[in-house]
Formats: structure tokens, sequence, C-alpha cells
């Protein structure tokens, strides 16, 4: 029956109330509009293909002097680099005639590749690439371009025909080196998140039609930010890394958000709404508080611009574009949608109450009452257990996960065990310290640093292991020499070797002379990015946690509720960091991420996770503040507002948590170290916001402030735009049509 306006019943007014209730009672129109724009944009990425550039700029570092140096005195040399490590089997060497050309085939198979300027063999006398044992060995291929503008399917090709060579000698050929890195595989962690969201939707909303529409419009959204992802490929540098960390947050969004909207629409229905007014008044209320949400996560992006790495910045802005398709599919097609499907929501599913007295007996509501009863032992506890599963973060190394850490059955990782083990050349010899010197004013600048490096080499208590012979450029002015490090190089000894060369080995043998020397590779490059992300740490915090703070205490009207939000905010992503040392860097439960050797976490991972973490656990801060706020604003007291809004939204937070959760967990399913990282991080940070942070902190916090949570000082009131989370509201005014849009069926 049509909804009784006299029982003070609210109908949202303002701009964007007027803009989603204009899209429920107008949901073709809505929906050829999309159409249009979503087969337009598929047809642009068709004309016009992504091309993703795996780009990394590190202004003012070592490594970026000694790229630049080569790109312009040492061209080919710039590029990235394929290792082809060949073993005979165990106790047998290399060097027979019959595997001498073998081997011969494989280097001369790799001179056809494109870009491919020069090709080393274990056999070149003293290029110390033919290990002791004599059972091992390595050719090195090196590149003009880098990898991501080589032709992957031809590096394909040679590495089948290398292998198949290889095996006719009994010969074992493995592949590694910055030229072997194929993009990340995606499709099956994105389906077994999805099916763990159906069965969570399932047991949330018990019905098919709720079930498939949040995992509908996620897919809808995720491909909608793919198709401006491969447009902007073509204006930006992404790499391809982003399609990735895109259909991560995108689904867990895209399903989140939507799943906001829908039960409050159902909840709405049952309280007696017509489809139309349920549809525009959820979108007015929900909807709102995802623009609020998704302003959070933009906001996080934008702070990345602070830390001064172009390809940290590209790839957080690259992720949220998943977020923002999410966020206007949720304002527009979502409750033109909606108003069409109507009372048709529950067809087929079971017997289900979403009213508001149904919502005060869930579990979730009782659980809330439970916290607030005891809010003063409740609130200590859960600072305190947050705090300690967040502790280890306080000794996170950051650095380089080497292929050491790579799962057993990459072929990296076949290559690096062969290197490392005690019939190759120790565990350092898996990549290289790359020393580049000018000499252009100083032309013994080469010889007297080969000479200092070899003095380190034969120094029983120095890092250095093997020093190569200098490679020079035609013109003789610039050389390159590689060091073998005895530490692996994810370990911190190759670390603390790259400080050493550049602070006090390599400058005393240049500095008089004239020349240059700077120290690049892996391990160089990750120690400047490391250094850079630390010293821009502080600028990239400000911003986010200020803005936040601006942000939330404008959509609240409350000073208390920003402070809180960004502090409890921090708390949740410190949480996600703890976990995520205690596992891949300490090595506690490695096993069940997939992978046996432990590592330092890699250096861009922090602060593009908590830039997306910040703005995500925000998320839940918004739609709970937003319900508790809305019942307080029509007359509620603090605590019954705080009761009530928990048990409206709460039981949906915790299946959005765990979707979302599920989402970013299947992601560690995949092979790639750095996936397993942000997937694992992200994970548990997210449960622990909603379960630990949003449901029992806050609500704890909440219950002891009252009326103090919602302070705000006058001047600072009339400071702020008055733009809040909750819509201004009015008694409906029920249009005619709406009923008589309905089939007979729903008016009965």
């Amino acid at each position: 029956m049509a909804h009784d306006t006299s029982t003070g019943a609210r109908e949202a007014q303002g701009a964007h109330a007027r803009f989603v209730t204009r899209c429920a009672n107008r949901p073709w129109t809505v929906i050829g509009i999309f159409l249009v724009c979503f087969f337009a944009l598929l047809a642009s990425v068709i004309a016009v293909p992504p091309t993703f550039k795996n780009e990394f700029t590190l202004p003012g570092s070592d490594t970026q002097r000694a790229t630049d140096l080569l790109e312009s005195k040492f061209p080919g040399q710039e590029g990235d680099s394929l290792r082809v490590v060949i073993a005979a089997p165990a106790g047998e060497q290399l060097d027979t005639p019959a595997r001498r050309r073998a081997i011969e085939a494989i280097t001369t198979e790799s001179k056809k590749i494109e870009f491919a300027n020069r090709t080393t063999s274990p056999f070149t006398p003293d290029s110390g690439a033919l290990a002791e044992s004599g059972r091992i060995g390595y050719a090195d291929i090196q590149f003009a371009k880098a990898a991501f503008e080589l032709d992957r399917e031809q590096i394909v090709d040679f590495q089948d025909a290398a292998r198949a060579t290889g095996a006719a000698a009994g010969l074992q050929v493995e592949f590694t080196g910055s030229a072997e890195s194929p993009p990340p595989e995606q499709g099956t962690s994105e389906l077994v998140g999805l099916a763990v969201a159906l069965v969570v939707l399932v047991f949330l909303l018990r019905a098919p039609i709720p079930v498939f529409i949040p995992l509908i419009f996620a897919i809808v959204a995720v491909a909608a930010g793919f198709f401006l992802l491969f447009l902007g490929t073509n204006i930006f540098a992404f790499n391809d890394i982003t399609p990735l960390l895109l259909s991560m947050i995108g689904l867990g969004v895209g399903i989140d958000y939507s799943l906001f909207i829908v039960t409050r629409f159902r909840q709405l229905l049952h309280d007696g709404y017509q489809p139309r007014q349920a549809a525009a008044l959820a979108a007015a209320t929900s909807g709102r508080a995802v623009i609020f949400a998704g302003l959070t996560v933009a906001i996080s992006i934008l702070g990345l611009y602070f830390i001064g790495l172009a390809f940290i910045t590209a790839l957080g802005v690259g992720a949220a574009l998943g977020v923002l398709t999410a966020v206007l599919l949720a304002n527009t097609l979502l409750p033109a949608v909606l108003s069409l499907v109507g009372r048709r929501i529950d067809v087929l599913g079971f017997r289900t109450d979403d009213s508001e007295a149904s919502q005060q007996r869930s579990y979730v509501a009782r659980w809330g009452r439970f916290v607030q009863r005891n809010a003063k032992v409740v609130l200590p506890v859960a600072i305190l257990v947050t705090l300690l599963i967040a502790s280890p973060a306080l000794g996170v190394r950051l650095g380089l996960g080497d292929a050491g850490t790579a799962p057993t059955d990459q072929t990296t990782r076949k290559a690096y065990d062969l290197l490392s083990s005690s019939d190759g050349f120790g565990p350092g010899s898996t990549a290289p310290i790359i020393v580049v010197v000018d000499q252009s004013n100083d032309p013994g600048a080469v010889a007297r640093v080969e000479t200092a490096l070899k003095a380190q080499q034969n120094d029983p208590n120095g890092a250095v292991a093997f020093v190569d012979p200098p490679f020079l450029n035609p013109a003789g002015d610039i050389g390159i020499i590689n060091v073998t490090s005895k530490f692996a190089p994810r370990e911190k000894g190759s670390d603390d070797l790259v400080s050493d060369l550049r602070d006090s080995i390599l400058p005393g043998v240049v500095a008089d002379g004239g020349g240059a020397a700077y120290v690049t590779g892996a391990n160089a490059a990750f120690t400047d990015i490391g250094e850079t992300i630390l010293s821009r740490l502080p600028w990239f915090l400000l911003f986010v946690i200020g803005v936040t703070i601006v942000l939330i205490t404008m959509a609240f009207r409350s000073l208390v509720i920003g402070i809180k939000a960004a502090l409890t905010t921090l708390l949740s992503a410190f949480v996600g960091f703890g976990a995520l040392v205690f596992t891949f860097q300490l090595g506690n439960g490695l096993g069940l991420v997939g992978l046996d050797q432990t590592g330092p976490i890699e250096s861009f991972v922090p602060p593009i996770a908590f830039a997306i973490l910040f703005g995500l656990a925000m998320d839940y801060e918004v739609f709970i503040m937003s319900r508790i706020r809305e019942e307080f604003v029509h007359g509620k007291t603090s605590r019954a507002a705080v009761t009530d809004g928990v048990a409206g939204v709460g039981r949906v937070v915790v299946a959005a948590a765990l979707i979302m959760a599920s989402v970013f967990f299947a992601f560690v399913l995949g092979e790639d170290r750095v996936s397993k990282e942000f997937g694992f991080l992200l994970g548990v940070a997210i449960l622990a916001d909603a379960l630990i942070v949003r449901l029992t902190l806050v609500p704890a916090l909440l219950s002891l402030l009252e009326d103090r949570a919602w302070a705000l000082p006058g001047w600072l009131d009339r400071l702020l735009p008055k733009l809040t989370v909750e819509p201004q509201t009015a008694a409906p005014a029920v249009a005619a049509t709406d009923t008589a849009a309905e089939p007979a069926s729903e008016r009965a």
C-alpha cells in the first residue's frame, strides 16, 4: 500500500535529492544515456588500444642520474635485461661439445629478439658467467628498450625455443632479470572474490534480485573503470600493475556502494514507501553518503602527489577510477533500476523483514547495545587490541623483495635458486649492483673505481663477492661495472652495500679527478624509492589527514567526529601494516599466503596502500556516522541515535566488509608477491576497521561522549560550508503517477 505521509515519513530535498529523484522517475532515459556512454567508451578503447608503460623516474636520485647518463652517452644500455640461466645435471659440467653447441645456439637465437643489442656467453673469458663448479652459467641479453616496450610474445617464443634446445642437450634453462616481467595474471582472483561475495549476499539479502544487483553493478563499474584506464594510458604513464589494483578496489567498492543503497531501498519498501519514492530516498541518503565516501578516496589519492614519484601517483589515480565509476553509477543508474524493479525485488526470496523494528532484533544491534552498556571497558580493550596487532609495523623494512621470495614454480624463482646455490654464484648474483662511471673529465676514473671495488672483493670482511670487468661505451668515457653482493638482494646487507658505495667507498675515488660514479640497479632503485617516501611522508600524511578532518567535520558538523574519523582510520591502516610485516617480513603464517621466503616490504606498497585504505576505511565511517547523524538530527538522543544507527546499518557494514575483504584476500591466491601484499594488507585492515573500529571502538567512544560528540565551535561552524552528509528532509508528496506506474499486483 502507499505510505501514509502522516506517519512522519521523510522525503529528501536539495540539489542532489532532486537529481536522483529525476533518475528514479525517468529510469528508461537514464538507462539509455548509460548505454550510449558505455558503448561509446568501448568503441573508443577498440579504436585506440591501451599502452601500459612501466616507467619509473626518481628525480634527484643516483639511480635517475645513472639512467640519464646512459641514455645520453651510452644508448642501448639504459634498457632492461634478460638473464638466461643454464644448468647441467648435478655432478656434470656445461663445458662439453654438445652442450657448448646448445648454449651457442641459444645465444645466437637471442640476437634475433627485437632491440637485443648485446648478448654475453658463459664461456666469455674473464666474464665470471661460469660458476667455479662448472655446472651452472648464464648469458645476459641487454635490450635497448624497457621491458614494457618489448614484444612479450617474442620473448616467450625465445624462451620456449631455448628450453627445447637446452633439454635436447640435457640442460635446464631458466630466466630472470628485469625483462622477465610478464604482466600480473588476472581473472581467477576476481572470480573467487565474486563467488564469496555471492555467498555473503545470499545470507544477507535472501532473494536473487537484490543479490545480483550489487554484483552486476560492481562488474559494470569495473568495466567502465577499465575503459577509462585504457584510454588514459594513451595520455598518462600507467604501469601494468594498475589494472590489478583497479579490479581489486573497483569490485570491492562497487559491491559495497550498491549494497548500501539496495538494502536501504528494501527497508524503505518494507516500511511502506512506494518504489520510486524508496529509490529516490535511498539514493538521496545512502547515495549521498557514497559521494562523501568517494571524496575521501579522492583526497587520499591526491595526497600521493606529495610523495613526488609520478609512477606512485599514477598507480593510485588508476586504481581510483573504479571508485569514480562506482560512485557515478550508484547515484544515476542504480536508482533508475531500483525504481523499475520495485517490489519485485523480493520475488523468489525467503520471507524477510528489513523494517526498522526488525533491525533492532539483529545480532549487530544486540552487539551495539552490549558495547554501549560496557563502553568504559570495551573502549580501552578495543584500543589495546588494535595497537597490539599494529605493533609489528614499527619494525618495517622497505626494500626489494627479490626473486627468492617468488613462488617456487616460477622461472624467476628457479633461476634464483640455481644462481644462489652452492654450485652457483652466491645469493647476490641474481641482482647485481651496477656502478656507472663518468670519466669524461677524468680518463682514469673507471680504472680507479674498478681497483677500489676489487679491494672490497678481496676484503674478507667486505660485502662484495665479485666485480665484473668494466664495459665501456664506444667513446670510452662511460663505464659500467657490475658488483655482486655477498648477500641476497632482499637482505639488509645488500642495501647497506649500496649506501657504503655511495657514501664512503666511491666518493673518495672520483672526487679529486673530476669524474663521477653513480650506483644503480634494483637494490639502489628501491633504496631511493624508500628514502624519497620517508622524506615526503610527513607532507603526505598532513594533507590526507588534515583535509579528511575538514571534510568529515563539514559533513557531520562536528570537530570531534572529524578528528575521531581521521585517527581511527589511521589506526586501521596501521593494523593492516602490522599484519603485513608480521607475515611477509617476519614469516609468521607465510605458507598460508603461498610463499616460503620472507623479505622486505616493497617500497612503493605502503604509500599506495595507505592512500587507498584511508579512503576505503573512511567509507564505513561515513556510512555508520551518516545513519547515526540522520537519527540524531531527527530528534533522537545521542545514545539512542548510536543504538539505532548501528542497528540500522551495522549488519550491512559487516556484510560489506566481509565482501570487500574477501575480494582483497582472493588476490593473495595470485602468483605475484606484490598483489599478495596489497590483497593481504587491505583485507586485514578492512576487516579490522569494520569489526573492531567502526562497530566496537566508535560506538563505545560516542556512548561515553554523548552530546559532546557533536561539538563544533561557533567560529568554525560559520567558516565551514553548509554541506552535510544528511540531506534536508520533509514530508513526502506522493506522485499520482507513482501508483499508476505500478502493476496491479504491487498495488494490491
